[in-house]
């Protein structure tokens, strides 16, 4: 039984600064990833802000808007059976010095700031961020 899902992918100021989109997308790819749209944009603190405001209240939320605003960024919407636990799986812990080997973080993530790749952790917060990203 297939059970598609789309999640959003984004791949973030620190990996495309260092122009890591290719190996990214290649790295989606050969995990059997769809890439039914993508999109180079910079998004300004505003969006940032609107964009992260599930986290709010939590003490790095300035920070993460900031980042996530400091550069050009690649949004994707991504398409797999499971796509949202297997973004997850496939882009490790949120800190790459706890990421598995192989995990996109393990690879390319600086920090626990800069981890390179966000990716959405729940079907209903798929649906909201794609929406921000890629509203027809």
């Amino acid at each position: 039984m297939n059970n598609i899902e789309e999640t959003l992918s984004i791949i973030k100021p620190d990996a495309v600064e260092r122009n890591l989109q290719d190996q990214i997308k290649n790295e989606f790819k050969s995990k059997g990833f769809e890439i039914l749209n993508e999109k180079k944009i910079h998004i300004t603190k505003e969006e940032a802000e609107k964009f992260y405001k599930v986290h709010e209240s939590k003490p790095f939320y300035n920070d993460l808007c900031a980042y996530l605003s400091s550069g050009p960024i690649v949004v994707m919407k991504l398409q797999k059976d499971n796509a949202v636990l297997e973004n997850r799986k496939l882009m490790g812990a949120t800190n790459p010095d706890n990421a598995e080997e192989g995990t996109l973080r393990k690879k390319y993530g600086i920090s626990i700031d800069k981890n390179s790749v966000h990716g959405s952790d729940s079907l209903e917060n798929a649906k909201i961020e794609l929406d921000f990203f890629f509203k027809d």
